[in-house]
Formats: structure tokens, sequence, C-alpha cells
């Protein structure tokens, strides 16, 4: 007996003990970390803010970031099937406890030491979760978790249980940008949360926990079996009879995609002006109800989106058919759930065997069947409401192909046929250069089960296609203010996010060019006339061999004249003009363009466009050649202003050129508004003939397919790098100036010129851009003079000598005259033979 009382009171000591180490160390836990706690009382009089807003240089919407789909509601208007089951699925005892329960946290630290350090639940209350989401951070570490312990502590002081709740449902996460559960029902229903049936609410009552993999569009076989949970847990508490339940896990799935619209598709510029406001305004951009208005011309921009997407489908249909996306896709939801795996659901599935059960059972009554299509194809239409369009490219799966046709189900449950015009074209995809025999059959390019992707032609029709192979940017830009006025970074934001606009430094190639031609022009050291020759050269680049640079088609020409040379691309002639010039000086005068002196090359090959820079960099280079001269930045932020009184913020003014101010000029006004004049870094003549140069290129050169847009206004300039890797066109007029890359983010090659793959989609750009505007021909400088040249030397022609032609001249640049010929009897006559020159006998 004295054994038994020495031992319980041992016992009842040890428990004091225990209590009291556990009291002591909450008491100083509270001590400690309370100094640095925020303050819980800001919380009564939070606001959710206003998202950030893009819009195009005439306010048409091209984005939204931060929390656009948050739409705050009040306790009073959530419906009580809502609570209930964000109750049963995050808290049972919410209403009960003080902000924290201590059961959870027990079972939370048991199954973290049964785990061997994995955390399965976190046993965090609702009240927890709000102080997590509003006043700390997401770290996962126990010093977080005992702030988040003491923040609820004082939360339940401070406010009610329907105020802690309602900043709750406005502030979590619940997947596809959908903050709330009012905006969720909106992104995934499409209808507010009074109209949700039971088994909606459960959906989005299950999202909190893992907005991604409990997804319904992502995972519509995972989703079930946690939605189906909920409901179960809804019955345990009472909140739901047998009935309803019944009822409701049998429901099934009918999340959709709900986008949000937007007027003008410009992604990559979006996202550019999102980036621009983190850096600017930091926190707050999401929240403070900024509205960023862009220099992007609403008109001009979708013809950029669709010219590019175009080019590069266009370029994929020439280099075969690399197969489907996915393979053997189950077509019922039944079939996909017995595929799909249960990880992360261990905690739900463990509560009953029946929630598998009702989920199968939810899956089976999902079961969807379409006119022409044998058996249930639920999981083919889910599948394909949740693959997202690229650019023009619409998802499709294969439900037979039979001979010379395919058949195949859209989105929207509508099957259509795509004929033999429509894939005789795929062609096994070997290698950027070969492909392999024409298909015989649809069997052989795709199965029933495989999706594929789809276009509509021009007459209705379906054409079989795939994500473009090679990728590719292009550019806009206004040549007199360097405002960027269309610019998409890739074939679709949804497929890359990666800007190639601006942030892909690829080699410039031959587009480089005209920029040391210009400094050969400049300096009045060459001219247009001036001949080089296009010979062979061996040249000590400080590497192990000799660089033996060539041309492009393998051949050399010999003596010739800028003006052809710059047109055909000789790279040898180019190699020996910035040889002329002195590589130092000219990248000295390169910096003048826009040219970080840093990126370009100390070598000769700088002639042939070896610096890698952004389309954006050559394009703002070209807009200096385009605009006369003057030295203008690309820019693309407008102005920022506020949503609340409008008052603005930000507000460019940009350096602009002006070919009409007067010498020391520094301010002109366009438009009522006041802009600094842009420094002038090319002379005016050297600049007009360098442009009448590039015009040869069109006319007669590498970019004779632009002669389709019949415009006397248009130049530019092709380039292809080392093994095809890049392929570009550069062109403009006086009012727009555009640049076109096409290669591959791998930077293999694409295996095409860039006449061939970067020329159509500017060619496609500029002739919707252009369409019913004037020719803009820049005026010709007064110092500008024309001469007869001999096409041979180069050489100026006396009034008295026939032939020739006419080339442009800085009237100080003229070249020598050509020496007059004699006849041969003469020459014989005068002792003088061999001279063959008027000069030797007079």
């Amino acid at each position: 007996m004295t054994f038994l009382r020495t031992l319980v009171l041992s016992l009842f000591s040890l428990v004091v003990a225990l209590s009291g180490a556990v009291i002591l160390a909450v008491i100083g836990a509270a001590i400690y970390f309370s100094p640095g706690l925020p303050d819980v009382r800001q919380l009564q009089d939070f606001e959710l803010h206003t998202p950030l807003r893009i819009f195009t240089n005439d306010g048409k919407l091209i984005g939204e970031f931060g929390e656009e789909r948050r739409v705050a509601i009040d306790f009073d208007d959530i419906p009580q099937d809502m609570i209930n089951a964000l109750i049963a699925a995050e808290d049972a005892s919410y209403f009960d406890h003080a902000g924290v329960d201590p059961r959870g946290l027990a079972r939370a630290a048991v199954e973290l030491v049964q785990s061997g350090g994995t955390i399965q639940s976190g046993g965090s209350t609702i009240t927890m979760q709000v102080a997590r989401n509003y006043m700390l951070t997401l770290d996962q570490t126990f010093t977080r978790k005992i702030r988040e312990i003491l923040l609820a502590l004082q939360m339940e002081q401070i406010l009610d249980k329907e105020e802690i709740f309602e900043l709750y449902v406005n502030k979590i996460f619940l997947g596809n940008r959908a903050y709330g559960i009012a905006a969720a029902a909106e992104t995934y229903y499409d209808k507010p949360l009074a109209e949700l049936s039971l088994a909606e609410t459960a959906m989005i009552a299950g999202l909190p926990k893992a907005p991604s993999a409990f997804n319904p569009l992502a995972n519509s076989e995972r989703s079930l079996i946690r939605r189906n949970w909920i409901l179960f847990r809804m019955r345990e508490l009472g909140y739901i009879d047998n009935d309803t339940y019944q009822s409701a896990v049998q429901a099934p799935v009918t999340a959709r995609r709900h986008y949000t619209q937007t007027e003008v598709d410009a992604a990559y510029v979006a996202e550019m002006a999102r980036q621009y406001a983190i850096e600017r305004f930091g926190d707050t951009a999401y929240t403070g109800g900024y509205r960023i208005y862009t220099t992007i011309d609403s008109e001009l921009q979708p013809f950029a989106r669709q010219a590019l997407a175009n080019g590069l489908i266009a370029y994929d249909l020439r280099h075969g058919w690399r197969g489907a996306e996915q393979e053997d896709i189950a077509p019922s939801l039944v079939e996909a759930q017995e595929q799909t795996t249960t990880q992360g659901l261990e905690e739900e599935l463990s509560e009953s065997p029946e929630i598998r059960q009702t989920a199968r059972q939810a899956a089976q009554r999902s079961q969807t069947e379409v006119e022409g299509v044998d058996g249930d194809v639920s999981n083919w239409l889910q599948v394909l409401e949740r693959t997202p369009n690229y650019g023009l490219l619409q998802p499709a799966i294969v439900v037979e192909s039979s001979g010379r046709e395919m058949q195949v189900l859209t989105r929207g449950g509508e099957l259509q046929t795509i004929p033999w015009s429509g894939l005789s074209w795929a062609r096994p995809y070997l290698s950027p250069r070969s492909r392999g025999a024409e298909p015989t059959n649809a069997a052989q390019i795709a199965e029933r089960g495989d999706l594929i992707r789809v276009i509509e032609t021009d007459d209705g029709t379906l054409r079989l296609s795939q994500r473009p192979d090679a990728e590719g940017s292009l550019v806009a830009q206004d040549p007199r203010t360097g405002a960027i006025l269309a610019l998409q970074g890739g074939f679709d934001f949804n497929a890359s996010k990666f800007n190639r606009a601006v942030q892909a430094q690829r080699q410039s190639g031959s587009i480089f060019k005209p920029f040391i031609y210009l400094a050969a022009l400049q300096d009045g050291e060459m001219n247009a006339a001036s001949v080089v020759n296009d010979a062979p050269v061996v040249l000590d680049d400080g590497s192990d061999s000799l660089w033996r640079p060539v041309n492009s088609s393998r051949d050399f020409q010999g003596p010739m004249r800028l003006r052809p040379a710059l047109a055909r691309s000789r790279n040898l002639v180019t190699i020996r003009v910035l040889q002329t010039m002195g590589l130092d000086h000219t990248i000295q005068y390169l910096e003048g363009f826009g040219f970080s002196p840093e990126r370009l090359p100390r070598g000769l090959s700088l002639a042939l466009g070896s610096a890698s820079l952004t389309p954006m960099e050559m394009t703002n280079a070209y807009a200096v050649i385009a605009n006369g001269g003057f030295q203008v930045s690309p820019w693309f932020i407008e102005r920022v202003t506020r949503d609340d009184d409008n008052e603005v913020i930000d507000e460019a003014t940009p350096q602009v050129a002006c070919v009409s101010c007067a010498e020391g000029q520094e301010t002109v006004e366009i438009d009522g508004k006041t802009y600094p004049i842009a420094p002038r870094v090319a002379d005016a003549a050297a600049v007009y003939i360098l442009r009448d140069m590039l015009r040869d290129v069109i006319t007669s050169g590498t970019g004779r397919g632009a002669l389709s847009l019949n415009r006397e206004d248009i130049v530019g300039k092709t380039g292809t790098t080392n093994s095809q890797r890049d392929a570009w066109f550069a062109g403009f007029n006086s009012n727009l100036v555009t640049t076109v890359w096409v290669g591959k983010d791998s930077n293999d090659t694409i295996a095409e010129y860039g006449a061939n793959a970067a020329l159509p989609i500017w060619i496609d750009f500029m002739g919707d851009a252009l369409e019913g505007t004037p020719s803009a021909l820049p005026e010709r400088p007064d110092t500008i003079v024309t001469a007869r040249v001999d096409p041979e030397t180069g050489r100026r022609l006396h009034d008295d000598q026939p032939g020739g032609m006419t080339e442009l001249f800085h009237r100080d640049h003229l070249p020598d005259f050509q020496p007059r010929r004699i006849s041969q009897e003469l020459e014989e006559a005068s002792g003088s033979q061999g001279s063959g020159t008027a000069e030797s006998i007079f």
C-alpha cells in the first residue's frame, strides 16, 4: 500500500512538474517572441486592395496581376454550407477553441515523429492560418509556428470568430489565381457562392490544403477523393444528413476554366510591366491600385502576335511531325482514377473505405457521351478543358484514325474530322535538315487516345499541327520617340514565359553589317562606290588555328563596290571595311546606337555580327538609322496612375528625334507635351546614303521577298548566323521599325536562312501595320549630291565620259575622277603605250 501511495504521489508530482514546465515554456515563449510580433489590431482595419492593371496606350486591358481574382465577401453573406464545409475540412472545433487546438498540435507532433520529420498535417487552426496568411511568412519553421500560435491567441482576444472567419475566406489562395472563396466560385464555376451546389462547395473547401494537387482542373481524380472526404466529414459532424451526403458524393465534376478576359493579348509586355511595378513599388504593387499604361498600340499588337505565330507554324510544317503531346489517355474518369496516384491523400483515405468507393461512384456519375463516339469520354473532356491553347493551336484527342482521315474530339465535346489535306504534311521529323517518308494513312500519324494540336484553316477545316520546335520574337518601335509599339516575346506566353525580345542574347549575324558600313560612311573614309576586294582572307584571331572566314555562298566575286556588297551580304568585304576603319574607333562609334562596348567582341568577327544582342537592342539600333541619326532609347511605360483618384505617379519624357529642329534647340512639343531632343550620333547624309543602300537589299538582294508589299519606303537587312542557328530580318520606314528573330532556345540549328524564316514574318506584320498609310520617306539632306561613277572602279566620270551609274555622295566626300581613256592608235602615236590615259600624254 505504501508503495502504491508513493507511486501515485510520484506520478502526480511528475505530471505537475511537466505541466509546470509546459506552462513556463509557453510563458517564456510568449515573453521572448511577443515584442517582435505584429500588432493584431491592424486586422480590424484590413482592406483588400485593387489589383495591378496593365493597359495599352489607348486604355485597353492587357493584364491583371496580384489579387485580381479576389472578391471580398462579408461573413453574413457566406452560405452556411460553405462555412460547414471549411470547418469540416480545416478546423472542426473552430467555434469552440481559443485560437489553438491542443489536440491538433499534439497529433501533428506525433505524426512528425512517426514520419521521421516529415510534416503530415500542420495542426493549424483557421485562426492560426489567418495569422500566417496576413502577418507572417510562409517559412516552415518551428519559430514561425510559435509566433503563429501566439498571434492566434491574441487574435481571439481582439476579434470575434465571425471576423476571423471572414478574414480567412477572403485571403486563402485556391488555385488558378483565385484568392478567397467568392473568387474561386467565379473561377471554377462562373457563378456566385450562393448558387453553388453542395458538391461544388465541398470541392472549393478542399482546395486550401493543396490548391495545385487537389485542383479539379488540374487533377479531377484526386480532387474527387478530397471532395468526398469533406462531405464524409460533414455527415460525421452532423452538418448534413445521409440522404444529402449520398446525393452529393455521387455528383459529377462540373468545374471548368473561366478566364479573365483581356482586350489585347500582350502577355509578354504585361509581364514586363509587372516586373517594373515590383521594382518600383515593392510589396504594394499588387494591392495599391496601380494602373500602368504602356506604349503598346492596340491595333499593331494583334498583328505582331498573329504574324509570329503564323511564321513559326509555317516553319514547323516544313520540318516534319514530332508526334503526339500525350499518348494513350484514358477516355473515362473511372479509368483515369484507377491509374492515378493517391500520394498526399493518406489522411482522407484512412478515414473510411467508403471515401474511395464514393469517389469512384462520382466518377461513374461523371460519365459523358458524345454523339458519334463510343463509350464514356468524361476524362477526355476534362483533359481538353485543362489543356491550354498555345496561340492558334487548340488541343484535340484522337478518337479514330481510319484511312486518310482522323476523327478528333475538341474542347466542348465537338467531334470533328481532319481531312487528308490537313494530315499529309506530317512526314516524321528526323533532324532539322531531314524528314522521313510521306505518310500513307492517318494511323501512321496518331492513334486513339493521343493528345494532338489542331488549327483551323481559312476554309474552316482542321489541320494537324504541333507546338513549333523553333521560337521567335518580334519588336516594333516608333523610331522618332523610341516607344515600343508591339512586342511578342515568343510563340505563346502560356507555352513559355521566357521573353526572347528582351532576354535572349543571340548573335546578330548580318543585320549588324549596316552599322559597320555606316561607320565608314560617317568619316568619309569610304563611300557607297568604294571598291573593296571580295577575296579570301586569313587572320590570326588569337586561337590555336587561323581564322578563314568565308561568304555564305562559299564563293568570291573579287573587287566590288560597297553598295552591292551590302545588298548581297558579302562577309569578306565587311571584314575589310572594319579593318580599314579600325576596331577601337568603330566600337566607340557604335556606342551611339545603344550598343554596350563591353558586350562587343574585340575582333574582326564583329563585322559578321558575332556580338550577342537582344532583339530589342537591334530594333533600337535600327531606329537610330530610321530617324536620321538621333540616339533614341526603347521604352514601354507611358504613365502610371492610382486607381482611387487617378493620381499620376510616373510619366515618361523620353528624348525624341527631331530632324526639323534648329541646331542647338533642346526641346520640342509633340501633341501638347514637351520632350527633350535626342542627341545626334550619326551624320544625316551618311544615314541617308546607308538607307538608300539598304533599299537595294529589298530590290535586288537577300530581302527581295519584301517587294510583295509594293512599297517604295521600306528598307531592311537579312541576317543568318553560323550553322543557321539564328535567322533575322530588320527593316523600317520613317514611321515604324521592326525586327524579327527566329531560332531555338537550345541554340541548335534551325536549318534556314533569315530570308526563309524571319523575312516572311516581317512581311506579314508590316503588310498589316502599314496598310493604308502613305509612303514615309526621309527628306534628302542638303549635303547630298549625285554623281556618275564607273561601276568597276567606283570613280567619278567626267561629263564627257559615257556610261557609268549614278551614286549618292556627301558633297565633301566625293571620289576621285576616273582618268579619261584614249584610243590605242593615239597612244601608239604619242609614244606612251600602256598608260591608257590622256594625262600621260598631255
